[in-house]
């Protein structure tokens, strides 16, 4: 059985649950989300607590229970607080700029790469280097995050490149010259 599928979620006071038979539709501060759950799992609400349970204990449902579980803890959260995701380029010109609902990124390249802002996506450049994505889906905002990365993924032999914060890029050791 499932070790988070069983827990409880805790829905704070701003964010308000509703069920629309295997929709669930949560709304907060920040934004409004709603996903389909599965026909083999159940969704109740009592006393501010959202409780997932199994309609029946075949495998998928197993594989369902812990899933959905986390994916509606998510939303709860992404609608009362945000999600962040923080980016740094590292390299010598490398840097960003927001023009017009568009990520503008100067990556080395001959041309500047344009990426679009979704919907419930508020991105910041600070000190042109850093970027800093906010909102209140966690899978776009990791999406978003994935994307600009690959745009200039880090490199081992001198560090260039887009890093998540914190992430550190183990170095090689380039050719030796004779």
């Amino acid at each position: 059985m499932s070790r988070i599928g069983k827990l409880p979620i805790k829905v704070p006071s701003n964010v308000q649950v509703e069920f629309d038979e295997q929709i669930i539709h949560i709304s907060g501060p920040h934004g409004k989300l709603f996903r389909k759950i599965s026909d083999l799992i159940s969704v109740s609400l009592n006393d501010n607590l959202i409780i997932v349970t199994k309609a029946n204990n075949t495998r998928i449902a197993n594989q369902l229970y812990g899933l959905t579980r986390t994916l509606i803890n998510n939303m709860v959260i992404g609608v009362s607080q945000r999600f962040e995701r923080t980016l740094q380029l590292q390299g010598v010109g490398y840097r960003a700029q927001i023009l017009n609902k568009n990520l503008v990124l100067n990556l080395g390249y001959s041309h500047p790469i344009s990426i679009s802002i979704p919907e419930g996506i508020e991105i910041t450049v600070e000190k042109n280097v850093v970027l800093i994505i906010r909102g209140f889906d966690k899978e776009l905002v990791g999406q978003l995050a994935a994307t600009i990365r690959s745009k200039r993924p880090p490199e081992p032999y001198k560090g260039k490149g887009i890093l998540y914060k914190g992430e550190i890029i183990k170095r090689k050791v380039g050719k030796s010259g004779k």
